[in-house]
């Protein structure tokens, strides 16, 4: 991307989005601009974008002065500053002068006619298509507004394009959008709205999902992480599902010989979004099949494309990017729909970090997916749905099933947040990031485990599984500063007993790993003994075999089960040091010296690459020592 570039958009009303630039942000928007930027300059790499247009800034002021609304909106803000409105009353008042307002004539003309160019391309006569928000203050690396306004899925016709925008324009003063922007100091005559129009990406039977170029709560840069679920993509985004996991190593993405997926992880789906047959929803929601909860959404050369289009795409912006994709499953194609750039781990400094540790862990009563690396404590407050969330308790744990936009002005009161739903890339995880407030979500059922007022502590501080304890434990906190760390003539490595944690610790000046045990990897991510995936039929514990069956599901067999998370262990440590790990022939000589035969047989036989051979390797693990 080149800074000096310059501008593609001149004052027209309506731009084809390829036709548009990252110089275009003043004009059609962050998602718009970032989007025609990936049309024009990725296009050889691979990426692909679904074809459409935006409505301009020009266009969004000139709606504005033909329906003199600019000075009833600040009447209306002042009305809400001086205590004579709500912050609800005043949007509601505010959003009901766009539903009443018109297009003027010739804008209304262009976007019908790009409509209609859209559908010839298309070669249709009416195509459905993903209307979105796109603000000109949006998608900045300090401030992440996503979410703050709205979209629009599965709309078709002249007509409703032209209402979808129109409602566009009016969610540039929901309540969170006028709440955050206050919050980020924008001035809300400042910011002006674009609308992006795009060819509907067949999602709805197909999948879609997140996936940001580097580790979301550690800001270890050398994976790429994808969420993936089901159907459209408003279940990932907003939490409303626990969706499947992939992390891709980076350091071995570009040679083509391998396909370094070095985490899947297969997560309920229980439902998703797709069109909507009829009356005046565009979408609805639909329990997915038995089937559908039990496999991953994406195979692997799908996992490794996607993870090669997010290097791409931050290679080119020069920085970690949050992105979205859709899977048409129609044609089996891949699609990039949004591209801005991570604002959390961007903001953090990489000299110093700061850890926490529970002095004593207790009684757990919920776990999920830990957002940040903190640990906070309190009374939890549960919230079972957003009108009710003027009862929330200022300092306390927000507990309730998902968060979206609406929430943002608790979720900065609270000291915590849990949630039944959602996974690293929903809303909640990507707020509680930017707040700084940790967060366990995706705990299914912490709404009905968790009490109104019973005290809890909430841990995000032991890996990627957070864990809300019983009670007020207490706990440490520790700045560490790179700078301050004295140079050593030894070859300082680490010693990890958890591979979650791993990511954690890329930033210190290690040499390397230099202890992980096995016996920890299966602990805490097999969780299941050896000799039990050999032989499950043995198990005779009802509730150790029902353990088995759950975590070995959607794998062909146990022992398969076992090799790929044993791989994942191994390469999740292995990954944040890659590759500082040299060849020491003095050490391995010492190793053949002390090592029995059998312990070397065990080696030879794990380093082979049939599969086929687990239970052969598995046997000779029980072979006593001579």
């Amino acid at each position: 991307m080149s800074a000096a570039a310059e501008s593609s958009v001149t004052v027209a009303n309506v731009v084809w989005i390829e036709d548009t630039g990252i110089a275009d942000i003043p004009s059609v928007g962050g998602k718009n601009a970032s989007l025609g930027e990936l049309s024009r300059a990725l296009q050889s790499a691979g990426v692909r974008v679904p074809e459409g247009f935006a409505t301009t800034a020009a266009a969004y002021r000139a709606f504005l002065a033909a329906n003199n609304l600019e000075p009833r909106i600040k009447m209306h803000m002042e009305e809400q500053r001086a205590g004579t409105l709500t912050l609800r009353q005043a949007g509601a008042a505010i959003r009901e002068l766009f539903l009443q307002a018109t297009f003027p004539e010739s804008i209304a003309a262009d976007i019908q006619e790009h409509y209609r160019n859209l559908c010839q391309r298309a070669g249709q006569p009416s195509v459905s298509v993903a209307v979105r928000s796109s603000a000109t203050a949006e998608d900045l690396p300090d401030a992440s507004f996503a979410g703050q306004q709205e979209t629009f899925l599965n709309v078709a016709g002249e007509r409703g394009v032209l209402d979808a925008c129109r409602r566009c324009y009016a969610s540039l003063f929901t309540d969170r959008a006028i709440s955050y922007r206050e919050m980020k100091g924008y001035g809300h005559m400042d910011v002006a709205l674009s609308v992006g129009v795009q060819h509907m990406v067949r999602s709805d039977v197909g999948a879609s999902g997140v996936m940001f170029s580097l580790d979301t709560e550690s800001g270890f840069p050398g994976v790429v992480v994808i969420s993936a679920a089901w159907g459209l993509g408003e279940t990932v985004v907003q939490g409303t599902i626990n969706p499947d996991k992939y992390q891709v190593f980076k350091g071995l993405l570009a040679d083509q010989r391998f396909s370094p997926v070095i985490e899947r992880e297969i997560g309920a789906k229980e439902r998703k979004m797709v069109y909507s047959q009829g009356g005046d929803a565009r979408t609805r929601m639909v329990d997915t099949t038995e089937r559908e909860q039990r496999s991953l959404v994406l195979n692997d050369t799908e996992v490794v494309l996607l993870a090669r289009w997010a290097v791409a795409v931050e290679d080119h912006y020069g920085r970690a990017m949050d992105m979205e994709w859709a899977k048409d499953g129609v044609t089996g194609e891949l699609f990039m729909v949004q591209a801005r750039p991570e604002t959390v781990q961007a903001r953090r400094s990489t000299s110093s970090f700061r850890t926490y540790h529970l002095a004593k862990p207790g009684r757990v009563l919920v776990t999920g997916a830990a957002i940040g690396d903190s640990i906070a404590k309190g009374r939890a407050c549960v919230v079972q749905d957003a009108k009710d969330i003027e009862s929330f308790v200022d300092g306390s744990v927000l507990v309730t099933r998902m968060t979206d936009p609406d929430w943002v002005p608790i979720m900065k009161r609270a000291a915590g947040i849990i949630t039944d739903h959602g996974g690293p890339t929903s809303h909640a995880a990507i707020v509680s990031r930017e707040l700084g407030v940790p967060a366990v979500v995706g705990s299914r059922n912490a709404t009905e485990v968790l009490s109104d007022g019973v005290e809890v502590t909430l841990s995000c501080a032991e890996g990627e599984e957070g864990r809300v304890y019983e009670g007020l434990l207490e706990f440490s906190v520790e700045d560490v500063d790179m700078h301050a760390l004295p140079a050593t003539r030894t070859a300082v490595m680490i010693n990890i007993a958890s591979p979650a944690a791993a990511f954690k610790w890329w930033r210190l000046p290690a040499a390397g790993v230099g202890l992980a045990r096995m016996e920890f990897i299966i602990n805490n991510l097999v969780r299941i003994h050896p000799m039990a995936l050999v032989h499950p039929e043995k198990v005779s514990d009802p509730e150790e075999a029902a353990l088995i069956r759950q975590l070995t599901s959607g794998y062909p067999d146990p022992q398969e089960y076992f090799i790929d998370v044993l791989a994942t262990g191994i390469a999740k440590i292995a990954a944040p040091f890659h590759p500082k790990a040299g060849d020491r022939p003095a050490q391995r000589l010492q190793e053949q010296r002390i090592q029995p035969p059998h312990w070397r047989q065990c080696f030879r036989a794990c380093g082979g690459k049939s599969h086929a051979g687990v239970p052969r390797r598995l046997t000779l693990l029980q072979q006593p020592l001579p």
